[in-house]
């Protein structure tokens, strides 16, 4: 689970700084040319989903700068407190282009270049705001995964000189996903990351979210860019892009275009999970049994306690406002960690759950099920049905195993 926190820190990678290449103010556009620079996914969990950066070339002095969002340092006083926390300072930077590209050559990660139409006035004005933030006093922000990353502020810096004119047509278009659907199927690949993404993240996820949202995806947006219709010096309206050139290629897969559906491989791993202990069970007259039962039962429970008290935790203390009411926690419920007692006790030969732990596993069990009705309810909707499949089963197989050897206690 600490992997996650980094997953909803680390959206891109790390461009070195180089604030000596910012060129002074012309007072024309005619010179500069603004290119949007999309990074392909990389192979490194944080590089999956992807990069973006604004490229201003100035023919009168021969520099192409990169400018990029989205830089971070482990070395910065509390990083890895304030990651923790949600509290995130990120800063931006620009690099020569043929540093970049290096970069991002050696990661195999492909690089495509867009070049825009902007007005000689948009293009200095552009590239002087980009100067400012650059500064030292000025390049530091408040990161956030969904809400202000590297393809945000690309976008938010290009709609500054655009009058609104880019947020105003994304805002109006509808999309079908939402943050869980483009996080999960960006960090799939990796699997560990892929459920630990998918387990963390709350209903707030999951709320449908118009092409203005879906932008803090790079790949997202180059796409999107596209379609956007802007005005000339005359008023006359054209397309932003007006070419697009493939800088590298890559040899990196590209990013799925589906999350994975993980419904059928967790209910069946959640059955043979359950099977597998009531089996145990049965068999406790049998030593091998008795220890096995006792080992998978105490690791259950563990791991349902330990998750649980993560997401408890994540909800109470931090800023990560896409893990807030997790309807998870009803499921990797932290009461588990209660009964860590009781099935370290079961591999004796004598053993039966106390009473009060057996009431336990009912509330625990109980609470799990009413994970089940809240998704029959209106205005709940998190999409977190893999996650019962897989977790209600072996609740209700440890329910069993507690009331099966109190009944032959009592019998």
């Amino acid at each position: 689970m600490v992997s996650l926190l980094l997953l909803l820190t680390l959206f891109t990678t790390l461009p070195a700084s180089a604030q000596e290449l910012i060129p002074a103010s012309g007072n024309s556009g005619e010179a500069l040319d603004i290119s949007v620079l999309t990074f392909g996914p990389g192979t490194i969990y944080w590089e999956r989903f992807g990069h973006d950066a604004i490229l201003v070339r100035d023919h009168e002095r021969g520099t192409a700068v990169a400018y990029n969002y989205g830089m971070f340092d482990f070395n910065q006083k509390n990083f890895m407190l304030n990651f923790a926390r949600g509290y995130m300072r990120y800063r931006m930077g620009a690099d020569r282009l043929e540093d970049d590209l290096d970069l991002y050559q050696y990661e195999g990660r492909w690089v495509q270049e867009q070049k825009l139409n902007l007005t000689p006035a948009q293009r200095v004005a552009l590239s002087d705001f980009l100067r400012w933030n650059a500064r030292p006093e000025n390049r530091q922000y408040r990161y956030d995964y969904f809400l202000s990353n590297c393809s945000t502020k690309v976008r938010d810096a290009l709609d500054r000189v655009l009058g609104g004119a880019l947020n105003r047509q994304l805002e109006a278009t509808p999309t079908t996903t939402s943050y869980r659907f483009e996080a999960v199927r960006l960090i799939s690949p990796d699997l560990l990351a892929g459920t630990s993404m998918d387990l963390a993240l709350s209903p707030i996820a999951d709320r449908p979210m118009n092409a203005l949202q879906q932008s803090f995806v790079p790949m997202v947006l180059m796409q999107q860019l596209r379609q956007i219709k802007v005005k000339d010096v005359d008023g006359k309206e054209q397309p932003l892009v007006r070419e697009e050139v493939r800088l590298l290629e890559g040899h990196v897969p590209e990013d799925p275009k589906q999350p994975p559906d993980w419904r059928l491989p967790f209910l069946l791993i959640g059955l043979g999970l359950a099977a597998l202990l009531v089996l145990l069970n049965r068999l406790r007259a049998n030593l091998a049994a008795r220890i096995g039962f006792a080992t998978l039962a105490t690791a259950w429970s563990l791991t349902c306690g330990v998750c649980g008290l993560i997401l408890a935790a994540a909800w109470a203390v931090t800023q990560h406002w896409a893990i807030w009411h997790n309807e998870n926690l009803l499921l990797t419920n932290p009461l588990c960690l209660l009964l860590l007692p009781t099935w370290i006790l079961s591999a004796r030969r004598q053993w039966w759950p106390s009473l009060w732990a057996h009431r336990l596993n009912w509330l625990i069990a109980g609470l799990a099920l009413a994970a089940v009705l809240l998704r029959l309810l209106p205005g709940c909707y998190q999409g977190n049905l893999p996650w019962i499949l897989l977790v209600l089963p072996p609740h209700l197989a440890l329910l069993h195993s507690s009331r099966t050897s109190l009944k032959s206690r009592m019998a």
